[in-house]
C-alpha cells in the first residue's frame, strides 16, 4: 500500500510534504485503495504487457544478453495544463532557433560573423559536415524530430538538459506506455481530462510528407520510407512502430538503390521512385562513397541525390553540430540572436572545459560536479563527481586535460523525484522528460512526452541501457479533476 516518504530533500512530482498536491489528488487517492495484491497485479500485468508485444530495446556490451524489456512504473507523472503550456512553447522556441542555427552554420554563418558563436567550436565539431554546406533542404527545415530532455531541480523549475536532434528514441514507449494505462486505469481516462495523442501521429505523417523535394512537382504523389539499421539497432522497435503509425515503408539500405540521382525502393514489381527518407541510421552511415566506406547500411551516391534536391533527408544531414553538449551552451544565445526573444526554458549552468580558467575550477571541484563527454550520450562516458570513487575522478581528470575540448561540466543538479513502485513496494525515483518536438509546415509537441525514471535508488541515471525506466505522462486539461 503507498505511503508517503520524506520529500523534503528534493522537489517532489506527487507529494507537498506528506499530502499529494492537488493535481495528484484523485489519482492518489486511488492509489492509497489499493491492496498489496492488486498493486502487485498492476505491476506485473504492466510488465508482462510489454514483453509480450516485443517491445525492446539494446543495451550494447551487456553481459547476459543484450535484448530487454524498459521497465514500466504505473504511478503517472501528472502535469497541470498551465505549466505544460509553458514547456510547449519553450520547446517550441528553442526547437525553431535551432533550426535557425543550423541552417545558418551551413549557409552565411551570420551567427559567427557577429560573435556569438566561436568559429572553431563549428570548424572543430565532428558533426558538422561540409559535405552538405549549401544543400538544399525542404522547408528550410532541419529538424523533423527532435527529443529535448527536460529537468526539474529542487525548486520544481525546469530546465533543458540536453537537445537531441539527430535521431532522438523513445516516441513508441510514450504510446506504449498510455496503452498499459489505459488498460489498467480506464476509470482515470473516462473521467480525468488528460490530453490525447492519438491526433499528433497524424501530424507526424503530415509533417513528414510536407518535405516535398526541391525536384519533385506538387501533382506527384510522395513515397516515403524509414530507414533503419536493422533488428540489432538499439531502438530497432522504435523505427517499427513510426513506420507502421505513419504508414510508410520500413526499409534497410540494401533495400535501397540511386540511379542517375534518384533514390529507388527494389520492390518485386521493379524499381519504385523513393521521395523522403526518415532515416534512423548516423551520418557516417550514410553514404559509403562520402563517408566511412565500410559502411553496409547505407547507400552508395545517396548524397549526390540529396543535394540535387531529387530526395529529403530527415532528419538533416548535420543535425549534430546542433546538438553537440558544447554547443548547448549556446543555445539560449542562438535564441536571443535569431528570435530576439529571452529563452522561456533555461539550460542547466554548464562549463566549458577548453577555457583555462573554467577548466582548472572545475578540475578543483571534481568531486562535486558532473562531468559529460560532449559526443557520448546513454550515460557513458560520463562522471558523477558526489558518488564517484577517487580513481574514477583521478582517470577524468587524466581525460580532461588530455583533451579539455571533449568534455564539459555541469553543477549535480538534485533531480526531482517521484514515487515508483518496484520489488513489491513504493520508493522515490529521480526522473526526467523528454519532450518529442515534431516540425513540418507547423510545429506540434507531443503532450507529456516520455516521463524517464532512475529506478535504482538513489542513482541520477535515467537512461534505460544504465536501468532507467518509463512512466506515463498525464497532462490535465483542465485545473480542477474529478476521479
Amino acid at each position: 500500500m503507498f505511503k508517503p516518504y520524506d520529500s523534503s530533500s528534493f522537489y517532489d512530482e506527487m507529494l507537498n510534504g506528506d499530502k499529494p498536491k492537488k493535481h495528484y489528488i484523485p489519482f492518489y487517492e486511488q492509489l492509497i485503495s489499493f491492496s498489496e495484491t492488486e498493486l502487485f497485479e498492476k505491476h506485473n500485468s504492466a510488465q508482462s504487457s510489454f514483453l509480450r508485444q516485443g517491445i525492446t530495446f539494446t543495451v550494447y556490451g551487456a553481459e547476459g544478453g543484450t535484448e530487454r524489456t524498459m521497465p514500466f512504473d504505473f504511478v503517472p507523472i501528472i502535469i497541470p495544463a498551465e505549466a505544460w503550456e509553458t514547456i510547449e512553447k519553450g520547446m517550441k522556441q528553442r526547437v525553431k532557433a535551432l533550426n535557425l542555427f543550423l541552417h545558418d552554420v551551413y549557409n552565411e554563418q551570420k551567427i559567427v560573423q557577429a560573435g556569438v558563436v566561436p568559429k572553431t567550436l563549428i570548424d572543430n565539431n565532428p558533426y558538422y559536415y561540409k559535405q552538405v554546406i549549401g544543400a538544399n533542404i525542404p522547408l528550410k527545415n532541419h529538424i523533423f524530430l527532435a527529443g529535448i530532455d527536460l529537468i526539474r531541480d529542487e525548486n520544481g523549475k525546469y530546465c533543458v538538459l540536453e537537445d537531441n536532434l539527430r535521431n532522438p528514441s523513445g516516441m513508441s514507449y510514450v504510446y506504449q506506455n498510455r496503452y498499459v494505462m489505459r488498460k489498467m486505469y480506464p476509470e482515470f481516462f473516462r473521467n480525468y481530462a488528460i490530453e490525447t495523442l492519438e491526433e499528433k501521429i497524424v501530424h507526424m505523417q503530415d509533417a513528414l510528407l510536407s518535405h516535398r523535394p526541391k525536384n519533385v512537382s506538387e501533382h506527384e504523389e510522395l513515397h516515403a520510407v524509414l530507414l533503419t539499421a536493422g533488428i540489432y539497432n538499439a531502438a530497432y522497435y522504435d523505427h517499427v512502430f513510426l513506420a507502421k503509425e505513419m504508414n510508410i515503408t520500413l526499409v534497410e539500405g540494401r533495400d535501397l538503390v540511386v540511379k542517375d540521382n534518384i533514390v529507388y525502393l527494389k520492390t518485386i514489381h521493379g524499381l519504385k521512385r523513393v521521395d523522403i527518407i526518415y532515416r534512423r541510421i548516423d551520418d557516417d552511415f550514410l553514404d559509403p562513397t562520402v563517408f566511412r566506406e565500410d559502411s553496409m547500411l547505407g547507400i552508395a551516391n545517396i548524397l549526390a541525390a540529396y543535394k540535387e534536391g531529387n530526395v529529403a533527408i530527415l532528419n538533416a544531414i548535420g543535425n549534430g553540430v546542433a546538438d553537440d553538449k558544447a554547443m548547448y551552451v549556446y543555445v539560449p544565445d542562438m535564441i536571443r540572436f535569431y528570435l530576439n526573444e529571452e529563452p522561456i526554458i533555461d539550460n542547466v549552468k554548464t562549463y566549458l572545459l577548453e577555457d583555462e580558467a573554467q577548466r582548472e575550477w572545475v578540475l578543483e571541484r571534481l568531486d562535486k560536479l558532473v562531468v559529460k563527454n560532449v559526443g557520448a550520450s546513454g550515460g557513458y562516458d560520463m562522471l558523477i563527481g558526489p558518488h564517484s570513487t577517487p580513481e574514477l575522478r583521478e582517470e577524468f581528470r587524466n581525460k580532461i586535460l588530455e583533451a579539455p575540448h571533449q568534455y564539459i561540466a555541469q553543477p549535480t543538479i538534485k533531480l526531482s523525484r517521484a514515487p515508483a513502485y518496484q520489488d513489491g513496494r513504493f520508493y522515490p525515483c529521480h526522473v526526467d522528460l523528454r519532450v518529442f518536438v515534431i516540425q513540418g509546415t507547423e510545429t506540434h509537441v507531443l503532450p507529456g512526452g516520455l516521463s524517464r525514471v532512475a529506478l535504482k535508488e538513489g542513482s541520477l541515471v535515467v537512461n534505460s541501457s544504465q536501468g532507467g525506466g518509463g512512466k506515463d505522462t498525464w497532462i490535465i486539461k483542465e485545473a480542477k479533476v474529478h476521479a
